[in-house]
């Protein structure tokens, strides 16, 4: 290995998960170079989060010492301007649209991976590596780069890398691919980071808290109140906005004689449907559309495959269809509110083929 092929540039965030993926770089005889990318938070009162979960001044101090401790070179490059442009307004859009966006997917393909790759060419570094529990082969048989899942099947995030490209995977390395989470703290530990035990991991969109969204919507689209209405039409109650709902939600529906699940959304007329009957949202068949595949590939024949509809979901055996320029998805077992907006990622024994979006 020569030693341009040594060098990674490594996408740190401070956390246990890069802090520990640079660990194991250095012990496979790498040479990384850290980087933070640095990322807006909405700068609101209403909003719970002060900074961005991806970047506090506290993970950045932490990614820095970690860096200096082993003599590894450390950047913060500014992408707050590109982090809006490409995530938040894809968000915006998603939401304005009466869509349940999935961020994580976007930004992963056209954000994270994008601008760490765009750095690295700058170097002339061919590798990039992540903290994400994932793992990447090469096939020498079709010549293509392949996403499995992860060791910790918990943990395993190829739902959200399921838009990366061949021109990406060929980069990437995923330290993390054959350790559960409990091994990456067992290693902290032995490595005498131990604080990484104090640090709570959080869910939240990393833009804005998940308490503030309703006000963080609130802020670019007008709250436009309507009907609440049940399947046989009787009217229930008033709600405050399509944009603030998404299928299968039972929370702050304020309804009397409940608990009541979004069941649908009259967008002409600006009507909520609701259901008592939670077995209304389970459907056997979606369409899905913006197809990608990992192979670059397209299954002219219906296919048998594993899929998930929500990242934590478990996967699901389906058979997938192509249908009309788009793919439809049968699946063996009905699955709960499949929701336009969110991504639906194929799998065949471990291997995630790529994704598409529900409709």
């Amino acid at each position: 290995m020569t030693n341009y092929n040594k060098k990674v540039v490594l996408g740190m965030s401070g956390g246990v998960d890069s802090s520990m993926s640079l660990i194991l770089l250095k012990k496979r005889g790498y040479e990384p170079i850290g980087i933070t990318l640095k990322l807006p938070v909405w700068k609101n009162q209403k909003n719970l989060l002060r900074e961005n979960i991806c970047c506090t001044k506290e993970s950045i101090n932490m990614a820095q010492s970690i860096c200096q401790k082993f003599d590894v070179p450390y950047f913060i490059l500014n992408k707050q301007k590109e982090f809006k442009k490409t995530v938040v307004n894809y968000f915006k859009k998603e939401i304005k649209n009466s869509r349940t966006p999935n961020p994580c997917v976007i930004c992963n393909r056209y954000f994270k991976v994008k601008y760490l790759i765009d750095w690295a060419k700058k170097h002339k570094i061919f590798y990039i590596a992540t903290g994400h529990y994932a793992k990447i082969k090469y096939n020498p048989k079709t010549k293509k780069y392949e996403l499995f899942r992860a060791k910790d099947k918990k943990k395993d995030q190829s739902y959200n890398l399921s838009f990366l490209t061949q021109n990406q995977l060929k980069r990437l390395i995923f330290p993390l691919g054959n350790l559960s989470k409990k091994e990456v703290y067992k290693l902290a530990e032995k490595e005498g980071f131990s604080i990484f035990y104090q640090k709570p991991q959080s869910q939240d969109f990393c833009f804005v808290s998940n308490k503030s969204l309703n006000e963080f919507i609130k802020s670019y689209l007008k709250p436009k109140p309507g009907l609440i209405i049940d399947k046989s039409g009787e009217i229930l109650g008033k709600h405050n906005g399509l944009n603030f709902y998404t299928l299968g939600q039972r929370k702050g529906l304020n309804l009397a004689n409940g608990p009541f699940y979004v069941l649908d959304f009259n967008l002409k007329k600006n009507v909520l449907i609701v259901t008592k009957n939670k077995r209304d949202l389970y459907k056997k068949e979606i369409i899905i559309s913006s197809t990608h595949f990992i192979s670059n590939k397209k299954p002219k024949k219906s296919i048998k495959t594993k899929v998930k509809t929500r990242s934590q979901q478990k996967l699901i055996r389906a058979t997938l269809i192509p249908f009309k320029n788009k793919y439809k998805i049968i699946f063996k077992k009905s699955v709960f509110a499949p929701t336009p907006g969110q991504f639906a990622v194929f799998y065949q024994n471990n291997k995630c083929l790529g994704g598409g979006i529900i409709r």
